[in-house]
């Protein structure tokens, strides 16, 4: 939307989205940036792989896989890693502790989209160290703040809007989880559910370009099949579908359930008399207990996702790799140590599934453990469409598509309903900060000014002399601070305010001068009816201007004023939509007839 105001010649021009040109230099701007996230992304996962070796074999080559039974001295490797991480947190950077995507978008919301170089360095490293001693947590978190970093200490190099530097850390942001997961849809649609807080052109044209590009290059430096392939077929019924909604529902209660785990282990943390820097210590013993239990607990736990895909992790072993998952992963996040908080979503929603599997229909092997997955991720981060999208790009299936979203939109209502904050935004609000996930249209952007302008108008005559404007504003009769002053055609001619009248008089200005040879020979910034109010307000806001003249533009005619009280009219226009029911149809009883019956119809209200 291009605006040029003030005094005459105002031009709007009105579509349906306000890109410019400019989004494609921003877009090329996103493949460099989307190329950072990759390589981000296969450092991180090799210094995850180099740290396991190093912590559970005593050497660094091999896959970076812990062995599948441990000895008791393991349980003090997690602590030893949750030292270093706090460590690095109190002396190097304290943005690099909990999971990441927080403290991505309190930078967005609140920091002008500028992250730190010590971010971009240290929290690879450090959520390298904590999931490779064994930290149960995923690599996407820590990929999503450092590809963010990496976003956006590009763009501060150059001259760049908040909202062009949000686009590239969000760009950033989202290629590397692209990188790890090869899942360059999914991570589109997280942009605009989580990150963006808008959808508009400008913005997502650019974190397309650099998730298609890290989706390319992913394919030649890691793995370019699916993750987690998933070959089983769908079947689909009613009795089926009641299954997909009772395991979204069950996996929604779970959602709350990891949440409220989560802060009530930072909150327990909180009370001890202990500084922060040794909580990860505290949260890697348990960790470490966890591992002795169950040792497929421990890291990111990609194999165990595969096996419960297979069909292969079921029962017993399903639930116990669950609880320990949950309980381990819970405790370590609470402590505040580094780590993603995806990857253990997807095992605790999959060993649900793999858990229930017996009570809910028969289906192939690996089915329910995908929709419980994918609905406990929807439901925890408060994301559906990114979940339904993740699961299918993950498994490769396509057929899965109608039962996931299904799981993920039972889950994703259980969880709105009943937790006002998601996993992601409760640390911003006991921050202090106050965040909403809800988009809508801009109704200042929709409404013209005609609709809320005040009409008519009373109004000066040009030809009063200045005593008798004096005069009028003295008396205290009249209503308002400032009056247009128009000729004898109705055009407008310029403002006369309460101030000027003070500058008059002080100024001891000739009461006998006519109110055109006093006005100021600027013309005052104007309206026009049909423009928006969006357009209008930032007018006021540019040119200080409390009201501004509506005008005709062919005939130059006053035809209304607008002030600033006048915008509070939208929000109870907003008000009366959101809040004010009526019904179309009523319902109408006719006069009994010759048999004694009566009837009854539903007519349309012609009042509406």
């Amino acid at each position: 939307m291009a605006v040029s105001g003030g005094g005459h010649g105002i031009l709007e021009k009105l579509g349906d989205f306000t890109t410019e040109p400019r989004v494609l230099a921003i877009a090329a701007m996103g493949i460099v940036v989307g190329t950072g996230g990759v390589v981000a992304a296969w450092v991180l996962l090799r210094l995850i792989a180099l740290v396991t070796s190093l912590a559970y074999l005593g050497h660094l080559g091999g896959m970076g896989t812990a062995p599948a039974h441990l000895p008791v001295w393991t349980v003090v490797v997690p602590a030893l890693g949750g030292l270093a991480v706090g460590l690095m947190a109190r002396y190097g950077s304290e943005k690099i502790r909990g999971h990441g995507i927080p403290e991505a978008l309190e930078a967005i919301v609140l920091g002008g989209s500028r992250m730190g170089l010590k971010v971009a360095i240290l929290k690879p490293i450090s959520s390298a160290i904590s999931i490779g001693t064994g930290g149960p947590f995923g690599a996407e978190g820590p990929i999503i703040m450092t590809g963010g970093a990496i976003g956006s200490l590009f763009a501060q190099f150059f001259a760049l809007t908040n909202m062009e530097r949000k686009t590239l850390l969000v760009a950033g942001a989202c290629a590397g989880m692209t990188a790890v997961f090869g899942t360059p849809v999914a991570a589109m649609l997280l942009a605009i559910e989580l990150l963006l807080f808008e959808l508009k052109p400008r913005s997502f044209l650019p974190v397309a370009a650099a998730c298609i590009t890290a989706a390319l290059e992913r394919n030649c430096l890691l793995a370019p099949a699916p993750l987690f392939p998933f070959t089983g077929g769908v079947t689909v019924n009613p009795m089926h579908g009641i299954g997909w909604v009772g395991l979204g529902l069950v996996t929604g209660f779970g959602s709350a359930l990891l949440t409220v785990m989560v802060y009530a282990t930072e909150d327990w943390f909180a009370r001890q008399k202990l500084h922060w820097m040794w909580w990860p210590v505290l949260g890697g013993l348990v960790v470490g207990l966890g591992g002795l239990i169950d040792p497929r607990a421990l890291g990111v736990g990609y194999p165990d996702i595969a096996q419960m895909l297979a069909g292969n992790l079921v029962g017993l072993s399903a639930l116990r790799l669950m609880a320990v998952k949950a309980v381990i992963w819970s405790v370590a996040l609470g402590s505040g140590t580094s780590g993603g908080v995806l990857a253990p979503l997807l095992i605790v929603g999959g060993g649900l599934g793999a858990v229930l599997a017996p009570w809910l229909p028969a289906a192939a092997p690996g089915f329910w453990p995908v929709l419980g997955m994918a609905a406990m991720m929807g439901g925890t981060m408060r994301a559906p469409l990114t979940a339904t999208l993740f699961a299918v790009e993950l498994t490769g299936n396509h057929e899965v598509l109608l039962p996931v979203i299904t799981a993920c939109m039972a889950s994703y209502a259980v969880t709105v309903l009943i937790m006002k904050r998601s996993i992601l935004t409760e640390k911003l609000a006991r921050r202090g900060h106050h965040i909403t996930r809800e988009y809508s249209i801009d109704w200042a952007s929709l409404t013209r000014v005609r609709e809320i302008m005040t009409a008519p108008v009373q109004t000066l005559d040009a030809a009063m002399r200045v005593g008798d404007t004096i005069d009028f504003f003295l008396d205290l009769s009249h209503r308002h601070r400032c009056y247009p002053v128009v000729d004898e055609e109705q055009r407008l001619v310029g403002l006369v305010s309460r101030a000027d009248i003070l500058d008059w008089i002080g100024a001891e200005i000739p009461r006998t001068r006519y109110l055109t040879e006093v006005l100021a020979k600027a013309a005052p910034p104007t309206a026009s009816p049909n423009e928006t109010i969006s357009a209008v307000a930032v007018r006021m806001m540019v040119c200080r201007a409390p009201r501004i003249p509506v005008v005709d533009p062919a005939t130059r005619k006053l035809v209304g004023m607008i002030s600033r009280a006048d915008l509070i009219k939208l929000r109870w226009k907003e008000f009366e939509a959101e809040t004010i029911r009526a019904v179309h149809f009523r319902r109408r009883r006719k006069q009994q007839d010759k048999n004694g019956s009566h009837e009854e119809k539903w007519i349309f209200d012609a009042r509406i």
